[in-house]
């Protein structure tokens, strides 16, 4: 589990093809506590595990599923990458409750001023879409950040100068891919009311009485 609050910009430094599977390589700087194998690692959102902590590159094994339907298949060497470690029981929660498994992909239509702040414009597939909801939590290529605006066919995320700066974001074009992770507490919600019946939604007396609310 993450919180969308990354913590390093790391670099590609190679993405090794086998037979559809590859393993990445990325370079990062000093952690405050040593990387291990088989911890957990959010790179760009999506939660890899670290197969080889070399100094300073990090080795993972990487699936086929993953690469082709995220956007590290497409990246090249030298592409900039958010880094997040794996929350911690007692760590500061700044974010939301990030999984690290993408629902889809995202493309940036536009990005734009508003003050100080970027106005970045996404989008993404209607279905994406029905899980977003205005001033909800969105994870962007791992970055936990605030729906401003839903429109027909995309959203758009208002970003402060320092996560601008500070995250891969900051060489971001339009046209660029993005991943996507909607609010995990409003994917749990959603497939309860598309699974619950009109019968099992029904309050009734004996339904009652077997909950302890009646005598």
């Amino acid at each position: 589990m993450f919180t969308g609050i990354i913590q390093q910009v790391g670099a590609l430094t190679a993405l090794q093809r086998r037979g559809g599977a590859g393993r990445l390589t990325v370079q990062a700087g000093a952690w405050d506590s040593p990387l291990v194998p088989g911890e957990s690692l959010a790179v760009e959102g999506v939660c890899l595990t670290v197969a080889e902590p070399a100094g300073a590159e990090i080795r993972f094994d990487v699936l086929a599923e993953t690469l082709a339907k995220t956007n590290l298949g497409g990246k090249r060497a030298g592409a900039a990458l958010n880094l997040e470690r794996a929350v911690r029981a007692g760590d500061f929660l700044g974010g939301h409750l990030v999984s690290g498994h993408v629902d889809g992909p995202g493309t940036i239509r536009s990005i734009g001023r508003a003050g100080a702040d970027r106005v970045v414009e996404v989008v993404c597939a209607r279905e994406l879409l029905h899980g977003i909801v205005a001033k909800g939590s969105i994870a962007l290529s791992g970055i936990s950040l605030t729906v401003v605006d839903l429109r027909a066919d995309a959203f758009t995320v208002h970003i402060i100068p320092h996560t601008w700066e500070h995250t891969s974001l900051s060489r971001a074009r339009a046209g660029d891919p993005v991943n996507l992770e909607t609010d995990v507490i409003g994917k749990y919600v959603a497939r309860f009311l598309e699974t619950r019946t009109p019968a099992s939604s029904s309050m009734t007396l004996d339904k009652l009485r077997a909950a302890g609310f009646m005598d």
